[in-house]
Parts: structure tokens; C-alpha cells; sequence
């Protein structure tokens, strides 16, 4: 789901940061405002981050920086006022994982017409960049 990070089971602030071209800090301080973002936090404080926390903060981020909402925006899109907020969750969750496996097939489809010579922009395949 998120090409550039390598298959694990944690991984570390600096990792995710990097993932989404963010500050730690910025991590740091979206873990205190929305709840969906919990860490494992060693005793040592060392942050410890699933691929499910990275799901929720490509959400959380997803609402911030490209739908341009605020934190609070953001937080009332969570709780959406027709669905449970877990129900909510789960299917931004699944839209960001399709959106993600949508890029990845334009990237493959790309590289394929590439060296077939095919001329790309004759195809207008679009998908959210």
C-alpha cells in the first residue's frame, strides 16, 4: 500500500515523516489531536508506528494538506454525523489503499508503455496525483 516504505511490522517517526515530507514534530503534534494516530511508545519514548497508524495518517493527512481542511475540519470529517465514527474511518481508510494501488498501476502501466514505446498521453488515464 504505501510503495515507498519497505515491508515491516513498525516503523520509526523519522520513517514516516520522511514517507509523507512532513516534521517529526508535525507527527508528533497530529498524535495529540486526533486520537486514530496511537504510536507504540517505548519507556525509552521511542515511537513505533504499524502500518495501520500509517493508514491513519495518510488519512488525517490526506484531509489536512490536500483537502486543505483544518484541525478541526478534519476531526468533523472523522465524525461523520451519518455513520459511526469506526465506519467512517474504515472507508477513508479503504479509499486512501485503493487510491494508493491506483497510483501504483498507472506507475506500472506507465513503465510498460514505456518500453513498448507507446505513447502515453494518447491513453488519458487520470488518477489522483
Amino acid at each position: 500500500m504505501f510503495s515507498n516504505l519497505p515491508e515491516k511490522k513498525y516503523y520509526s517517526i523519522s520513517e514516516v515523516a520522511t514517507h509523507f515530507n512532513v516534521n517529526t514534530s508535525l507527527l508528533r503534534f497530529w498524535e495529540k489531536e486526533f486520537k486514530e494516530i496511537n504510536p507504540t511508545i517505548k519507556s525509552s519514548g521511542i515511537r513505533k508506528y504499524t502500518k495501520d497508524n500509517i493508514e491513519s495518517i495518510s488519512l488525517i493527512y490526506t484531509l489536512l494538506k490536500k483537502d486543505g481542511l483544518t484541525i478541526q475540519g478534519a476531526k468533523k470529517k472523522l465524525k461523520s454525523k451519518d455513520i459511526s465514527e469506526d465506519e467512517n474511518l474504515a472507508i477513508l481508510k479503504k479509499l486512501n489503499k485503493i487510491k494508493e494501488e491506483l497510483k501504483s498501476i498507472k506507475k506500472t502501466l506507465w513503465s510498460f508503455f514505456s518500453k513498448k514505446n507507446i505513447n502515453w498521453d494518447s491513453f488519458k488515464i487520470e488518477v489522483f496525483s
